[in-house]
Protein backbone atom coordinates (compact mmCIF):
# COMPACT_ATOMS: atom_id res chain seq x y z
CA UNK A 1 0.00 0.00 0.00
CA UNK A 2 1.25 3.20 -0.72
CA UNK A 3 1.43 5.67 2.14
CA UNK A 4 1.46 8.87 0.29
CA UNK A 5 -0.75 10.24 -2.40
CA UNK A 6 1.26 12.73 -4.22
CA UNK A 7 1.93 14.82 -7.35
CA UNK A 8 4.08 17.49 -8.91
CA UNK A 9 2.77 20.92 -9.21
CA UNK A 10 3.14 23.69 -11.59
CA UNK A 11 2.86 26.05 -8.72
CA UNK A 12 5.80 27.74 -7.06
CA UNK A 13 6.29 26.33 -3.09
CA UNK A 14 4.19 29.60 -2.21
CA UNK A 15 1.81 28.79 -4.22
CA UNK A 16 1.65 24.92 -3.90
CA UNK A 17 1.33 25.72 0.08
CA UNK A 18 -1.62 28.32 -0.36
CA UNK A 19 -3.41 26.52 -2.69
CA UNK A 20 -3.18 23.03 -0.20
CA UNK A 21 -4.84 25.21 2.13
CA UNK A 22 -7.30 26.59 0.14
CA UNK A 23 -8.46 23.24 -1.37
CA UNK A 24 -8.25 21.42 2.05
CA UNK A 25 -10.62 24.37 3.65
CA UNK A 26 -13.16 24.12 1.11
CA UNK A 27 -13.22 19.44 1.99
CA UNK A 28 -13.82 20.84 5.67
CA UNK A 29 -10.22 20.40 7.24
CA UNK A 30 -7.85 22.89 8.73
CA UNK A 31 -4.54 23.51 8.82
CA UNK A 32 -3.22 22.68 12.81
CA UNK A 33 0.18 23.16 12.31
CA UNK A 34 2.60 24.21 10.13
CA UNK A 35 6.71 23.35 10.31
CA UNK A 36 9.18 24.96 7.80
CA UNK A 37 11.05 22.13 8.13
CA UNK A 38 14.22 23.53 6.29
CA UNK A 39 14.07 26.66 8.80
CA UNK A 40 13.68 24.05 11.68
CA UNK A 41 16.96 21.79 10.64
CA UNK A 42 18.64 24.54 10.14
CA UNK A 43 17.99 26.75 13.63
CA UNK A 44 18.44 23.14 15.60
CA UNK A 45 21.32 20.89 13.84
CA UNK A 46 22.35 23.83 10.90
CA UNK A 47 21.48 21.34 8.31
CA UNK A 48 20.40 22.94 4.45
CA UNK A 49 18.02 21.37 2.90
CA UNK A 50 15.41 22.32 0.32
CA UNK A 51 11.71 24.11 1.16
CA UNK A 52 10.11 21.47 2.82
CA UNK A 53 6.64 22.13 5.05
CA UNK A 54 4.51 20.19 7.05
CA UNK A 55 0.84 20.93 7.22
CA UNK A 56 -0.65 19.00 10.37
CA UNK A 57 -4.70 19.02 8.44
CA UNK A 58 -7.76 17.98 9.99
CA UNK A 59 -11.49 17.59 9.72
CA UNK A 60 -13.28 17.67 12.86
CA UNK A 61 -16.12 15.22 11.99
CA UNK A 62 -13.93 12.34 10.60
CA UNK A 63 -11.71 13.01 13.52
CA UNK A 64 -14.65 12.37 16.06
CA UNK A 65 -15.69 9.83 13.96
CA UNK A 66 -12.11 8.33 13.94
CA UNK A 67 -11.84 8.36 17.89
CA UNK A 68 -15.12 6.72 18.21
CA UNK A 69 -13.84 3.95 16.46
CA UNK A 70 -9.99 4.14 18.16
CA UNK A 71 -9.64 5.88 21.21
CA UNK A 72 -5.72 5.85 20.44
CA UNK A 73 -6.21 7.36 17.25
CA UNK A 74 -4.77 10.41 17.92
CA UNK A 75 -1.08 8.96 18.27
CA UNK A 76 -2.01 9.02 14.20
CA UNK A 77 -3.39 12.84 14.07
CA UNK A 78 -3.33 15.15 11.97
CA UNK A 79 -3.38 13.59 8.56
CA UNK A 80 -0.35 15.11 7.08
CA UNK A 81 -0.09 16.89 4.12
CA UNK A 82 4.08 18.08 3.09
CA UNK A 83 5.04 19.97 0.68
CA UNK A 84 8.38 20.22 -0.70
CA UNK A 85 10.99 20.96 -3.73
CA UNK A 86 13.14 18.68 -5.22
CA UNK A 87 15.29 18.95 -8.46
CA UNK A 88 13.68 22.62 -8.77
CA UNK A 89 10.00 20.71 -8.85
CA UNK A 90 7.33 21.41 -6.19
CA UNK A 91 5.59 18.32 -5.21
CA UNK A 92 2.65 18.02 -2.91
CA UNK A 93 1.65 14.84 -0.58
CA UNK A 94 -1.00 13.71 1.79
CA UNK A 95 -0.93 10.74 4.01
CA UNK A 96 -3.09 7.62 2.98
CA UNK A 97 -5.66 7.34 5.12
CA UNK A 98 -5.93 3.86 4.60
CA UNK A 99 -2.96 3.37 6.96
CA UNK A 100 -4.91 3.76 9.92
CA UNK A 101 -6.72 0.96 9.41
CA UNK A 102 -3.45 -1.13 8.76
CA UNK A 103 -1.81 0.23 11.40
CA UNK A 104 -4.52 0.47 14.37
CA UNK A 105 -5.83 -2.96 12.91
CA UNK A 106 -8.96 -1.68 13.59
CA UNK A 107 -11.27 -2.66 10.62
CA UNK A 108 -14.21 -0.27 11.76
CA UNK A 109 -12.26 2.74 10.19
CA UNK A 110 -11.74 0.93 6.92
CA UNK A 111 -15.10 2.86 5.53
CA UNK A 112 -14.21 5.91 7.07
CA UNK A 113 -10.33 5.79 5.66
CA UNK A 114 -11.59 5.24 2.41
CA UNK A 115 -14.07 8.19 2.15
CA UNK A 116 -10.66 10.85 3.24
CA UNK A 117 -8.62 8.68 1.23
CA UNK A 118 -11.23 9.67 -2.13
CA UNK A 119 -11.11 13.31 -0.35
CA UNK A 120 -7.41 14.09 -0.21
CA UNK A 121 -7.23 12.55 -3.98
CA UNK A 122 -9.34 15.08 -5.07
CA UNK A 123 -7.75 17.44 -2.78
CA UNK A 124 -4.37 16.56 -4.50
CA UNK A 125 -5.56 16.23 -8.03
CA UNK A 126 -6.59 20.22 -7.49
CA UNK A 127 -3.27 21.57 -6.08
Amino acid sequence: MEYGISKVTGHSFEQAIEKVTEELKKEGFGVLTTIDLKETLKNKIDADIDKYTILGACNPNFAYRGLQAEQELGLLLPCNVIVYEKAGKVYVSAMNPELLTSVSGNEGLSDMSKEVKKILENVISRV
